[in-house]
């Protein structure tokens, strides 16, 4: 008997070997469903910090999601997760990044459909980019630069979900789409050019905090445990989406920054720097419907969460 949409017996994650995927793996892992993570490796995790290949229920399959892809298994559900996601890695690789979005969301979506199996996709807040309606409802169209440097992120995820919404009418495959925000949590990568590794690695290290502009962009930040219990309770129902999740409490850059030489006891000082181009002045979503239909609000709050991260953050800054 096949898994349900609540309890799936298989479940793959293409980018389960990075930040987000590798929370996501693990959790699936501690609910007793059987996980198979899909990753080319190219932005991922160290070794020793997402499940190992010997765990119980899990397996590694090293793939590039843009290639054609099985699983001889049978599969209830499909997160596609994979693709670059911060700054530097999508600027480093602009053409795996777009790829990705395209040729591995089809892939994905083949696969799902094979197995009869559910099919969420990240998708981002990116789809927004720099809002000219604040909070951002998901029935709000975005204002995207479509030749930007952050275009290659930002275009991936909006061709991804207009492939998704496709393949759900074309094929039936059941399908949905969740739109993030501002994820954050242990196992980022302190170079990965997000505001809080960022700041978190600055300020142990004891140097400037780089805020850029004047420090009043907003951001909405989520603390990893929320975003995962959000993509799983999407899994688990029927919605197509594309459904927020993010938090509704808005953080400026120059107040997170405060914030982090706070809970660090950094002599850190603050140094505003340029703003990069398309860089979005505000970020905040409308989650009425993750509340409505999911029953889902973020429950870490900032100063929590940040904590957390920090901790995290002294305890393999030696790595």
């Amino acid at each position: 008997m096949r898994g349900s949409h609540d309890s799936p017996r298989h479940a793959v994650v293409t980018g389960g070997a990075g930040f987000l995927g590798s929370h996501l793996c693990a959790e699936l892992l501690s609910r007793g469903t059987e996980v198979t993570c899909v990753d080319d490796l190219c932005t991922a995790l160290p070794e020793d910090e997402r499940p190992r290949p010997d765990q119980p229920g899990y397996t590694m399959l090293r793939a590039d999601v843009t290639e054609p892809f099985e699983i001889e298994r049978p599969v209830d559900l499909v997160l596609h997760f994979a693709s670059p996601a911060s700054p530097a890695d999508y600027l480093r690789l602009p053409l795996h990044t777009l790829e990705t979005g395209s040729l591995g969301t089809r892939n994905a979506l083949a696969l799902a459909r094979r197995h009869g199996a559910r099919f969420v996709l990240a998708s981002t807040s990116e789809v927004y980019g720099d809002p000219l309606e604040h909070p951002q409802s998901e029935r709000y169209w975005g204002n995207v630069n479509p030749v930007g440097p952050r275009s290659v992120y930002d275009e991936a995820k909006r061709f991804g979900e207009a492939l998704t919404v496709a393949e759900a009418e074309a094929h039936g495959t059941d399908t949905g789409i969740v739109r993030l925000f501002n994820t954050y949590g242990p196992r980022m990568r302190g170079h990965d050019g997000r505001a809080v590794p960022t700041f978190i690695r600055q300020a142990l290290a004891g140097e400037p905090l780089t805020v850029t502009g004047d420090g009043g962009q907003t951001r909405s930040l989520t603390y990893v445990d929320d975003t995962v219990a959000g993509v799983l309770a999407m899994a688990a129902s029927d919605l197509r989406g594309p459904v927020n999740l993010g938090n509704p409490t808005e953080i400026t850059m120059l107040e997170l920054a405060r914030t982090v030489i706070r809970l660090t006891g950094s002599s850190s000082e603050i140094q505003l720097i340029d703003r990069p181009t398309d860089d979005p002045m505000v970020r905040c979503p409308d989650i009425t419907l993750a509340r409505g239909k999911l029953q889902w609000e973020p429950r870490v709050d900032a100063a929590d969460g940040l904590s957390r991260t920090v901790s995290w953050f002294r305890a393999h800054r030696a790595r």
